[in-house]
């Protein structure tokens, strides 16, 4: 029974030597330059391979994909300044969604909110968000209800996003602003 077990693991590790060894194709070491990095770039290149530092690379200049931080979208950054009182259970930039946790300010412990914002562009105007408030009541013996009221709290929140995301659009706006490129004119003492 030993030697049987052997013998299967010697099979099996024959068997892979050999698949492993046709899976690639032959290549000519000419073609490619001894320099790491030089086949790093290459194989790039060639769409082979992958690299987990693009956005390092953006950073230099290079062109290898761009990615939007989130800090860059106003509407984003003024949600989060708005409910940054609150303990958030969920937040996805690239899914365009932020949860809150239920929340409570200590007045009635019974009751507590929960605020959803949705992403529906990105653009700052009042229809790129989508609001809702849900109310958790509960009684003393733990039994809770949860409702979803279209009401005051729901328009405050939207009207102040907004407004914060208002204020960045103009703070980005004039902080990007860059007046044409006037070369000095160079005076007699020059």
């Amino acid at each position: 029974m030993f030697y049987f077990k052997k013998i299967l693991i010697f099979i099996a590790i024959f068997n892979s030597l050999i698949l492993l060894n046709s899976c690639g194709k032959p290549v000519d070491a000419k073609k490619f330059p001894p320099d790491p990095k030089l086949r790093v770039k290459k194989n790039l290149e060639e769409g082979r391979g992958f690299r987990l530092d693009n956005a390092i690379e953006n950073a230099k200049g290079g062109n290898s994909g761009s990615f939007d931080f989130a800090s860059s979208n106003e509407l984003w950054k003024a949600s989060l300044d708005v409910l940054d009182f609150m303990p958030l259970t969920s937040v996805n930039y690239s899914g365009g969604i932020i949860i809150s946790d239920w929340y409570n300010n200590g007045d009635d412990p019974s009751k507590s909110i929960k605020v959803s914002i949705r992403f529906l562009s990105d653009e700052v105007r009042a229809d790129a968000l989508n609001v809702k408030v849900f109310y958790r009541n509960c009684t003393e013996n733990f039994k809770c209800t949860i409702n979803q009221e279209d009401n005051d709290i729901n328009k405050e929140l939207k009207k102040e996003i907004l407004k914060k995301a208002a204020v960045y659009e103009k703070q980005k706006k004039d902080k990007n602003f860059k007046p044409y490129n006037v070369t000095p004119k160079k005076s007699a003492d020059d």
